[in-house]
């Protein structure tokens, strides 16, 4: 089908992807976006090769380079005495390998320049305070959208873990709390002492715990995320304010750099949220409606993987679209390419979360196999070219 109208619920990372991509393929496309802007949510991420090289291909290097930031190298530590237990490069090395860069960018920062890139388009129309409620299918798609009926030849759900279209497909489905609660804050670079964070995706194992760092904003900011198994408070919001004498006990007897990170956090940035994900999935779609990103695989953030699962599939969906004439036969195509290797990176972010947080004789024998496995996924997830699955697939 090389051309259509096609109705996105969601205007997140992977909708904005998605409707560039479709747009890119010769579709007129149509998002719809709860929130009434496409404002700055969260905080840092981590872009892989695997999903740079979509974003490239969608012009959007310039805009990437500019508010990015290009790590070396990642590394794991010690909680206690800071010891590198395992290292892999990033940087130049990747992009000689893989073709593309690695970033690690704001998530707010890479929206705006996904949205400002929907704008120049034509092709997209962006609709805020706009939340798809329901659907249903005849002849064509219709959505219904704040008591509107807007119709198109296919509908994507892309509106997250909570998703209205995926409840319409298969029924209410309460997302599992994993028993892990995340903080998350943003420390500005200029407070800290030189050379205490290095240009490196760093990630402390400790019992129970992990801590992750990394610079955003061409190095002017650090960003945060500090994981801890908790019960008793299953909280799920981007938005909710952390208290930070809860944090500082949560870490007290850790490395003094991450005490350091701690006391220079921005109190105005400190949230924190109770992380949720869901089993994979047998069936994404039905018919002329599909699903995306979160809405079909929500994943946790242990292979700093959740974006680029999101990209990955938003070049996929375009690509069996414009190749198929038919539209349920090309989305029941997209999301059999698709399921296997997205529960695979589901499953293998519930594993992490458990290594992570090993003690004892199993975080011994973890660390000295830490410098083996890298290489190994990296070539797994970085390889994989989105753009070309609908060709060879």
């Amino acid at each position: 089908m090389a051309s259509g109208r096609v109705l996105i619920a969601g205007g997140g990372i992977g909708g904005l992807t998605a409707a560039l991509c479709l747009a890119e393929a010769g579709f007129e496309v149509a998002v719809f976006e709860r929130s009434a802007d496409f404002g700055e949510i969260g905080a840092g991420i981590q872009l892989s090769p695997n999903c740079t090289r979509v974003l490239h291909h969608l012009g959007l290097a310039p805009a990437l380079a500019a508010r990015a930031f290009l790590p070396e190298g990642g590394e794991f530590r010690a909680w206690k005495s800071g010891k590198v237990i395992g290292s892999s490069p990033l940087g130049q090395t990747v992009r000689d390998e893989y073709g593309f860069p690695y970033y690690h960018i704001h998530r707010g920062d890479l929206l705006r320049a996904l949205v400002e890139a929907a704008e120049r388009s034509s092709a997209i129309e962006l609709h805020t305070a706009s939340e798809v409620t329901g659907f249903d299918q005849g002849g064509k798609v219709r959505a219904y959208v704040d008591g509107a009926v807007h119709e198109g030849d296919a509908l994507v759900g892309a509106d997250g873990i909570h998703s209205a279209v995926r409840t319409g497909l298969f029924g209410a489905d309460a997302p599992r709390f994993t028993g892990n609660v995340a903080w998350r804050a943003l420390v500005p670079a200029e407070r800290l002492p030189t050379g205490l964070v290095r240009p490196m995706a760093t990630a402390w194992w400790g019992p129970h715990k992990h801590f992750v760092h990394y610079y955003l904003r061409s190095g002017t900011v650090v960003n945060c995320v500090c994981v801890v198994e908790k019960t008793g408070w299953e909280v799920e919001s981007w938005t909710e304010p952390g208290e930070f004498e809860e944090l500082k006990r949560d870490f007290a007897g850790w490395h003094d750099d991450i005490q350091a990170l701690i006391d220079n956090m921005d109190p105005n940035s400190l949230y924190k949220w109770a992380l949720h994900d869901r089993a994979p999935m047998p069936r994404w779609g039905e018919g002329a409606v599909t699903l995306l990103g979160d809405a079909c695989h929500p994943t946790l953030p242990f292979m700093a993987q959740g974006a680029a699962m999101a990209i990955e599939d938003a070049a996929v969906l375009a690509g069996c679209l414009a190749a198929d004439e038919s539209v349920p036969a090309a989305l029941k195509r997209y999301e059999d390419l698709r399921r296997q290797r997205t529960a695979g990176v589901q499953n293998g972010s519930r594993r992490n979360a458990k290594i992570f947080h090993l003690t004892g004789i199993k975080a011994w024998l973890r660390n000295r196999a830490a410098s083996q496995a890298g290489g190994r996924t990296a070539e797994r997830l970085f390889r994989y070219d989105a753009l070309q699955a609908a060709q060879t697939g």
